[in-house]
């Protein structure tokens, strides 16, 4: 397992849809995950570090875990098939729960979790940068410093 950093959350254009970057601490292989937009909004907030007036999903998540006196260890992307990423929650009581990565991404940047990503789906789907793509990841990192967790929301 290869930890990793979320990048951010954009909207992937011409077709609309928002994705979670992925990039691992060690190495220069960066991870999309196409993601759904209420998904995109829940990572775009933790990032920000945005309160809400009442908990939505995610923190709800967060207080329940808290409240049943456990706490989010880890977050592993496991698994890569047909295209569909798969993840798993990793508790300190030793109980794991499998989960769509981008709702254990959003989950992880509210507890402080560390997120790991298999081997071998970073070799199946991961990309390699560039100096190039450096450059564009820099003007995305520029670009989220903008963007609004709202953007996502569909008209």
């Amino acid at each position: 397992m290869r930890e990793v950093e979320v990048v951010g959350v954009r909207v992937e254009m011409p077709t609309n849809q928002p994705l979670v970057l992925l990039r691992e601490l060690e190495g220069n292989r960066y991870l999309p995950i196409w993601i759904g937009a209420v998904e995109a909004s829940a990572i775009a907030f933790a990032q920000q570090g945005t309160q809400t007036p009442r908990p939505l999903t995610h923190e709800l998540m967060q207080r329940l875990v808290t409240a049943l006196g456990d706490e989010l260890h880890e977050v592993s992307i496991d698994d890569l098939d047909e295209g569909v990423f798969f993840a798993t929650l990793h508790f300190e009581s030793g109980a794991q729960v499998e989960a769509r990565p981008s709702d254990s991404i959003a989950l992880a940047l509210r507890t402080g979790a560390r997120i790991v990503c298999a081997e071998d789906v970073l070799d199946a789907a991961g990309i390699t940068s560039t100096r190039e793509e450096d450059e564009e990841i820099e003007k995305f990192r520029e670009f989220l410093d903008e963007v609004e967790p709202e953007d996502f929301e569909a008209p």
